[in-house]
């Protein structure tokens, strides 16, 4: 894989990463209510949770992109569309998101933590939509693909368990100022309005 090429995967990744979800929200809500001693346990969720979400993704779109034009076309605009999808009810959701609502983390072991991070983050929509929307833009049809999705996998798995970390870290330190309505609110918003630039992106990219 060309270092420009991965250069320009790596940042596209760090932008989905940041964007707060089902999974960073999951992190800062076990962040919240128990402090920095689950931060690892999450973040390696999120880890191989990315992993298992990406590989799996990654081996149904092997076939589409060595195929037609038309078909990697259609998977363009139906990334594009659901990244938009994402991005408008994340914007429709912000009045009301509110981190106590997601669950009460007090007391659960760290072994839970890991599997429940591991769960929601294999199981993310908006993961599944980046890989769908931005993979095939990033891979050269004619060299071998193995080489390639592994490269990927291992850049986007590592950028996701740095950034949980790190909100988890973050959300440890500021627990109070962290929580309060506004920020998550804010928080949210930013998320949307980044999902829908992605889905310009999506639709206006080439095939590499």
């Amino acid at each position: 894989m060309p270092f420009e090429l991965w250069v320009a995967f790596a940042t596209a990744s760090l932008a989905l990463i940041v964007i707060p979800g089902p999974t960073v929200l999951l992190v800062l809500s076990y962040a919240l209510g128990q402090g920095r001693r689950v931060a690892v346990a999450s973040a390696m969720g999120v880890g191989l949770g990315d992993v298992l979400a990406m590989t799996a993704s990654l081996l149904g779109l092997g076939a589409l992109i060595v195929t037609s034009a038309l078909a990697f076309t259609v998977i363009k605009w139906i990334g594009g569309a659901y990244l938009l999808y994402l991005g408008v009810n994340m914007l429709r959701s912000a009045g009301s998101t509110q981190m106590g609502d997601l669950m009460r983390t007090e007391n659960v072991s760290e072994r839970k933590v890991f599997s429940h991070a591991f769960i929601v983050t294999a199981l993310n929509p908006k993961s599944i939509g980046f890989f769908i929307a931005f993979v095939p833009h990033f891979i050269t049809p004619e060299a071998a693909l193995a080489p390639q999705f592994t490269v990927m996998i291992a850049t986007f798995a590592t950028l996701g368990f740095l950034n949980a970390l790190c909100y988890a870290l973050l959300a440890g330190s500021l627990r109070k100022t962290i929580a309060k309505p506004r920020i998550l609110r804010n928080l949210t918003r930013g998320g949307g309005v980044a999902l829908i630039a992605m889905s310009a992106l999506t639709v206006s990219l080439k095939r590499s």
